[in-house]
Formats: C-alpha cells, sequence, structure tokens
C-alpha cells in the first residue's frame, strides 16, 4: 500500500478543526513520519497509525508547527517495543534542537533512533528499489524539502514474450538476470518489455518559491505543498517565507504533478475551497485540500 494519512495541516496556529502538521506516508514496507508537529502522537492514535510503522523521521526545520510532536513520537516508539531502528534526518546545523527534542524529559528509552543530519542537496538514501533525496528551501532557517524516488522497471508485453518464444520460468528468469537464452539465441529483457517509470512524492514545507521547490516536484505523481496563504496575500507570503495556492498549484502544472496536496493553512481563513478554487485556475490535475485524518492514495503508476 501507498497512501498518505495526513495528521494534522495547520500552520502556526492549531485551530479547533486543526492539528499542527504531520504527515504519514506508507510506501510498501516504509513508514516516512514527515513534519511532527504538537499532537502528532494523538493524532496517529485517531488515524490508527501504529507507532511501530514509522521506519523514518523526517523533518525540514526546527520551527514549532513541524516538530514538537517529535518527544511524544520517540517515547511513543519506545514505549510500544519497536522491533527496528527508526532512522531520523533534519537539518544538520539543528542538531542540538534535535538531541533536545529526542531527550525532552525522562522516560524508559528503549527506541533505537539512529541521527542521519541532512548537510546538502542530493540523496541521503539509496536502496534497490527506491532513494531518497533532500533539497534546500528558502525560509530564513535552514529547510529541507524531501522526494522519494522509485527506481524505473520494466513492464513485459506478452505479445513480446510470445514472438522471442518465453513462457514460464524463463520470463522469471529474464526479469531476475535481464536475459535469458534459449535454443542458442539470447534475448534481453529491453527486448521484451517496456520501461515503467517509477512513482515519485515530495514533500515540501515552508518555502518561498527556489530551486529547490521545483527540483523536489519534477514529475511527482503526488506532490504535499505548503499553501499557507492565498494570492491576496502574497505580500505577506514572501515577507515570512510562504507559498500561497496560487504559486504551489503554479508549480504542480510546471513540474508534471499528477495529484496535489495542499496543506499547512494560516488560521486566517476558514473556507478550504477558496484554496481549491485558486489552483484549479493554474492545474488542471487532482487538487486536495488536505483535512486533518484523510487519506491519499498515491496514483497509480504512470503508463
Amino acid at each position: 500500500m501507498r497512501e498518505l494519512v495526513v495528521l494534522g495541516t495547520s500552520s502556526q496556529v492549531p485551530t479547533r478543526a486543526r492539528n499542527h502538521n504531520g504527515y504519514f506516508l506508507r510506501w510498501d514496507n516504509e513508514g516516512f513520519l514527515f513534519d511532527p508537529g504538537d499532537g502528532t502522537q494523538r493524532q496517529m492514535s485517531h488515524a490508527g497509525v501504529p507507532a511501530t510503522d514509522i521506519t523514518r523521521i523526517c523533518l525540514t526545520h526546527f520551527h514549532g508547527d513541524h516538530c514538537l510532536g517529535l518527544p511524544g513520537v520517540v517515547q511513543r516508539i519506545s514505549l510500544d517495543n519497536a522491533p527496528h531502528p527508526v532512522t531520523a534526518h533534519f537539518p544538520a546545523s539543528g542538531r542540538v534542537f534535535f538531541d533536545r527534542l529526542r531527550h525532552a524529559s525522562v522516560f524508559y528509552d528503549a527506541a533505537d533512533i539512529r541521527p542521519e543530519p541532512v548537510g546538502g542537496d542530493g540523496p541521503i538514501v539509496t536502496t534497490p528499489t527506491w532513494s531518497l533525496e533532500a533539497r534546500a528551501l528558502d525560509h530564513g532557517i535552514d529547510t529541507y524539502g524531501y522526494r522519494l524516488v522509485e527506481a524505473d522497471g520494466r513492464r513485459m508485453v506478452p505479445e513480446l514474450l510470445r514472438r522471442h518464444g518465453i513462457a514460464g520460468p524463463a520470463v522469471g528468469a529474464l526479469q531476475r538476470d535481464g536475459a535469458v537464452t534459449l535454443d542458442g539465441r539470447t534475448v534481453t529483457v529491453e527486448e521484451v518489455s517496456v520501461l515503467r517509470p517509477g512513482q515519485r512524492f515530495a514533500f515540501i514545507m515552508d518555502t518561498r518559491l527556489c530551486e529547490g521547490v521545483t527540483a523536489l516536484a519534477d514529475g511527482a505523481d503526488l506532490l504535499v505543498i505548503e499553501s499557507t496563504y492565498l494570492d491576496v496575500d502574497a505580500g505577506l507570503a514572501a515577507a515570512h517565507g510562504h507559498l500561497t495556492a496560487g504559486q504551489a498549484a503554479r508549480v504542480a502544472a510546471d513540474c508534471g504533478v499528477r495529484t496535489l496536496v495542499l496543506t499547512h493553512f494560516s488560521q486566517r481563513y476558514d473556507d478550504p475551497e477558496r484554496f481549491a478554487d485558486e489552483a484549479a485556475k493554474v492545474f488542471d490535475g487532482e487538487v486536495v485540500v488536505a483535512e486533518d485524518l484523510a487519506r491519499v492514495r498515491v496514483p497509480a503508476r504512470r503508463p
């Protein structure tokens, strides 16, 4: 299963309907927790997300609405005896704040939390099937967005398999080894398949428009991006290092995004449909105005 579980959608000030930030991405056997703001542990309970499902924690920066839920989450991981280590990514310059949050109070510390600070742009985790990248954003303090990229694969074409006489166990051998030899002739996987682009997820919080935004959003199947303000307040957005819904939507349109998730809303607005309307003016893909405890599926792979 690949889906986003929205735990909180407010910006600096939570409201009666919106908790501080918090986003949990299920990605096969991985569980990425992004920006756990205050109250995240309780929101996880409401959403049915066990602390033991978390395998990585990704912090964009150390403003409170993006990190003050970390102590409770870490302590819950410990209380529930998570059977695996949890890697934590965060801006390297904020290491002192991470350490304070990690050990914010006395508790029986059985959690295996492994800090991996982010110090620049590029891949920070690479596995055979996916990679996690970070890019610097423009917010006045060190801030990084994250991008999860699945490795490209190949889709077998039945007609081509038949044409080359490949069937049964030979298909598995071809996928595993990249080529098989039948009756003295070698058939490569490229001859009987087409490229299947891997899926991409991007997470962008608290930033003005910058190169990092477009690099992260490029080709994303699912883009989670802050839209703290509406375009009418673009001056405030620029002054405080944030985006508007219109700006976020233009990024999505320019970068070929498929599903756009708007979030991190200022408490000054009480009508979420205004964000959807503003985004729809420039982006013709799916627009989701995030709500607390909502679930958003990662779109199916591109053809």
